[in-house]
């Protein structure tokens, strides 16, 4: 179990630098990567992570080096990022034979996050990085994917439709064809579909990327959030370096109602990124799932410190007083929230509830009237039950 126990604790390393470097503070991420390296020299994904933090620090000669060590580990692991190094530096000979190398190893990127990425935007009027595009780097069905998911994304689900049958009759049976039904199945809500073409394409090819994403959103879909989070465990165990991953498992353990599982995975993900709302909201909301109301407003507080102009971290410290029936303190955090957004017609509801509870009944039917006209149904019932004389 020893080498899995380190790995595991490189991966949360390589998290929590990642954090800090794009947080704005790349000093942090590149001792506490220096401090792993004493423990572990021969992770490439380490020097990679450190490179990644130097070029942010504006240390390229630095980011350079790493890049080259991680290479030297995992061969092809550093050249894009070389590529991306000399392209800030205006060296668009040396970005485009790294490039070339990495279009050749097993990192190889795709075209969409080459164009997309700003780090070429230096040379990009440059002849030679227009020669390099030119050319035919990637096969017609990797082109007809992109294409799929573009459409997709803007919504035009007939077109990628129209795509995916080009597909079907230049590859028949091929993977790319079986991809992109996934995606049109997905896109149209037919998760079942989806879910059955993409268990299939990981069985073939289990440490893909996309596929893994692709088939959790769609167990997701398919109200099926134990397969989901079957797929983020394995996603975890293959160590993608995404902790945002920990919350979706998360999710998907509440929805179980697993919120032992969803603690740990949400305290995990604390540590490498503390302040991060999404994660602290959800915290919470499992510590309510498990009874513990007391650290649940611990959360929501927390929340209200970091962001205290956001009207849903006053909302969820508000639903916690009102299922432990302190409705006093409700009542003070829905009118904050209200204050910041009152065109909320379920926390008009909500406060309606709490000031009701509280014998303030006509105050109470001022708030469930404003519910009901910014067109919450449920409001109706409150009104004809203690607003109708």
């Amino acid at each position: 179990m020893f080498p899995g126990i380190i790995s595991g604790q490189t991966l949360d390393i390589l998290l929590k630098a990642n954090a800090l470097t794009t947080s704005g503070k790349p000093e942090m991420a590149i001792e506490l990567l220096s401090g792993a390296l004493n423990e572990n020299a021969n992770d490439a994904r380490i020097y990679q992570e450190r490179a990644e933090a130097k070029q942010m620090k504006g240390d390229y000669d630095g980011a350079i080096s790493d890049y080259g060590k991680a290479n030297h580990l995992s061969p092809g692991s550093g050249e894009f990022g070389l590529a991306r190094i000399y392209s800030l530096r205006g060296d668009v000979s040396s970005a485009i034979s790294h490039l070339e190398r990495n279009l050749s190893s097993s990192y190889r990127k795709s075209e969409k996050e080459i164009l997309l990425d700003p780090s070429f935007s230096i040379i990009e009027n440059r002849p030679e990085w227009r020669q390099f595009l030119k050319k035919e780097w990637y096969p017609d069905s990797e082109k007809g994917i992109s294409e799929i998911e573009y459409y997709i994304s803007t919504g035009s689900i007939a077109e990628a439709k129209n795509v995916l049958s080009e597909l079907r009759a230049n590859y028949k049976s091929d993977t790319p064809v079986f991809y992109g039904d996934a995606l049109v199945s997905y896109s149209e809500g037919r998760y079942s579909d989806a879910v059955r073409i993409l268990s299939e394409l990981v069985n073939s090819d289990e440490k893909n990327e996309r596929y893994l994403r692709l088939l959790a959103k769609a167990q997701t879909g398919n109200k099926n959030p134990s397969g989901a989070s079957d797929v983020y465990t394995k996603m975890l165990n293959l160590e993608f370096q995404d902790a945002s991953l920990l919350i979706l498992r998360a999710e998907c353990y509440l929805k179980t109602g697993e919120a032992n599982k969803a603690s740990i995975d949400l305290e995990r993900y604390l540590n490498i990124v503390p302040d991060d709302k999404t994660a602290i909201s959800l915290a919470g909301k499992v510590e309510v799932a498990s009874g513990d109301n007391l650290k649940a407003l611990s959360y929501f507080s927390r929340n209200l410190e970091l962001h205290p102009d956001d009207p849903q971290c006053y909302t969820d410290r508000a639903n916690a007083y009102f299922l432990s029936k302190t409705w006093d303190w409700a009542i003070k955090d829905y009118t904050m929230a209200l204050d910041l957004n009152p065109g909320s017609s379920e926390i008009w509801l909500s406060k309606g509830i709490s000031l009701l509870n509280s014998g303030k009944k006509e105050d109470a039917c001022h708030d469930f009237r404003r519910s009901f006209s910014l067109g919450n149904k449920k409001a109706a019932d409150f009104i004809s039950r203690n607003c109708i004389k």
